[in-house]
């Protein structure tokens, strides 16, 4: 897992081919133009959040984990919070693997809570087990998958 400001994404971007270009992005100032966004070439799919309701208490309802994506969680205003555990540690499966939608769930407790805020990302590995979309507002978020 990595976290950090946007300002600072150039320090990322050889950790993965097609990490420029995700950031690339995130650095648009339109960040409405970015839902929806597929760049088959370079393996990016992006997802808007805005203002959707859709954030929730501290729960593992979400607790997740992908094999075949990293994801890059942008905040674009206020505060999101996350859930997080090293997939090593996690042993209570939720189901089994959805390979259409690339999730895995886990019961598990989670080990770490902490924030993003405005114009701060975090890189989730597939090794990261996260629970996403924590906030007492409605959510201003880019979810960047990016294909291993």
């Amino acid at each position: 897992m990595i976290i950090d400001f946007i300002e600072n994404s150039a320090q990322y971007e050889a950790v993965h081919p097609s990490f420029k270009t995700a950031f690339d992005y995130l650095k648009q100032s339109d960040k409405e133009a970015l839902d929806g966004l597929i760049n088959e070439e370079a393996g990016v799919k992006m997802f808007a959040y805005k203002g959707e309701g859709k954030s929730k208490a501290k729960s593992l309802e979400t607790f997740e984990c992908h094999d075949k994506n990293i994801d890059i969680q942008f905040c674009i205003s206020g505060r999101e919070g996350f859930l997080w555990k090293p997939r090593a540690k996690c042993i209570s499966p939720n189901g089994d693997y959805n390979t259409e939608k690339d999730v895995r769930f886990f019961n598990d407790e989670p080990d770490t809570y902490f924030e993003l805020l405005t114009n701060q990302f975090v890189i989730f590995f597939p090794e990261d087990v996260h629970a996403p979309m924590i906030s007492e507002n409605d959510l201003d978020k880019i979810v960047v998958k990016v294909l291993i």
